[in-house]
């Protein structure tokens, strides 16, 4: 969740106000935005957040507004159709699937302790696989709410019981995805295609975040292009080194975060999560070491690093044999990289960039990598 609106929703909360939040839960053709973006919109009509601006945003907003009216969440289909695209002078005109959440008094006691624990497992970095009803038979059951925190534990009922354990077991599979995922299920609870005829129930499962970390281990010459092409992909940058004269903002003016720090302290103070791609690049075989060592046991979607067969498997070797388990050793991506005959540290980064976004789209395809 972006940080403005978290912070939106909080002063919801702790203000008691009326609001609706606005979620992409599907788009077909082209959209400004993909699932998992969200506008907050107030009673007054003020908005946090955003679903692509333009009209279509705006068509969303009114929509919101007749939500904190009737008090009453929905799914909304926004027909960005190719006419009303180029009145705004933008190219889109696809169909966005909007859950429109109706936040205020006349929402149970229940629903509002449950996003407020919601939140607080956010800024806990408890990273919680959020499920929400977006669409039901039966109108009472839509918006309910649970979520799973990183050790298991289940806050929130979904309203029927084989419900709950049907979309746990769906969510429990799919927990390393970095994107959100629609499930429709009929009316004996299996799953079916989008058609309206049959899905009798829609479920959002929703990851902590739809933005990718990368995190880079080592800022030397290949760190820089991988930094620099890895935000203009969308990725969320950091960078950790222990030389000042590497881990610098003039250096890497396009990362978000530039830890100077001994390796080990570094790593300790970066959340590392299902969202999480580590990439191990570091100046020496020490150094790599250290980095496998702490982040092999962390629930990162990628942990790549660099070096040759022979030195990998001679680092892998030494931390099997101080106890780290097989089967996690075997996850690294190593040697790192698509293979396009790359020389340069620029050739490089690109092959890395490639690995990444081929196991980002797996992912999100089907909640499994290696």
């Amino acid at each position: 969740m972006e940080k403005e609106v978290y912070l939106g929703l909080k002063e919801v909360f702790e203000q008691k106000q009326a609001a609706a939040l606005i979620t992409v839960t599907s788009v077909l053709g082209s959209t400004p935005r993909k699932p998992g973006a969200k506008m907050l919109v107030f009673a007054d009509g003020k908005t946090i957040g955003t679903i692509g601006g333009g009209c279509g945003e705006a068509e969303g907003r009114r929509e919101a507004l007749n939500v904190i009216t009737s008090c009453s969440s929905k799914l909304y289909h926004l027909n960005m159709t190719a006419d009303m695209a180029q009145e705004e002078g933008m190219v889109c005109g696809g169909i966005m699937g909007l859950f429109i959440d109706y936040l205020g008094a006349e929402s149970s006691l229940e629903q509002t302790n449950l996003y407020k624990d919601y939140l607080s497992s956010l800024e806990n970095n408890n990273n919680p696989i959020l499920v929400t009803v977006i669409e039901a038979a039966e109108e009472r059951l839509i918006g309910k709410k649970l979520f799973i925190k990183n050790n298991g534990d289940v806050l929130g009922d979904l309203g029927i019981e084989e419900l709950n354990r049907v979309v746990l077991e769906t969510a429990k599979t799919n927990l390393r995805r970095c994107q959100p995922l629609l499930v429709n299920l009929d009316s004996e609870l299996n799953q079916c295609d989008n058609s309206v005829t049959k899905a009798i129930f829609r479920i959002l499962i929703e990851p902590p975040t739809t933005v990718v970390q990368l995190l880079i281990l080592g800022a030397g010459h290949i760190a820089l292009p991988l930094a620099t092409m890895a935000k203009i992909v969308g990725y969320e940058v950091t960078v950790v080194d222990d030389r000042p004269s590497f881990a610098n903002s003039a250096r890497f003016s396009t990362a978000d975060t530039i830890i100077c720090n001994e390796f080990e302290r570094a790593i300790e103070g970066v959340n590392i999560n299902s969202q999480t791609f580590v990439v191990i690049i570091t100046r020496g075989h020490r150094y790599d070491k250290e980095c496998l060592r702490k982040v092999i046991y962390q629930p990162a979607s990628y942990i790549g690093m660099i070096g040759s067969r022979k030195r990998v498997k001679a680092l892998l070797s030494e931390l099997e044999e101080e106890g780290v388990p097989s089967e996690l050793l075997q996850k690294i991506y190593s040697p790192i990289g698509i293979k396009i005959g790359a020389e340069t540290p620029e050739e490089i980064a690109v092959s890395i960039l490639g690995e990444l976004i081929k196991v980002q789209r797996e992912l999100d395809q089907n909640g499994k990598t290696k």
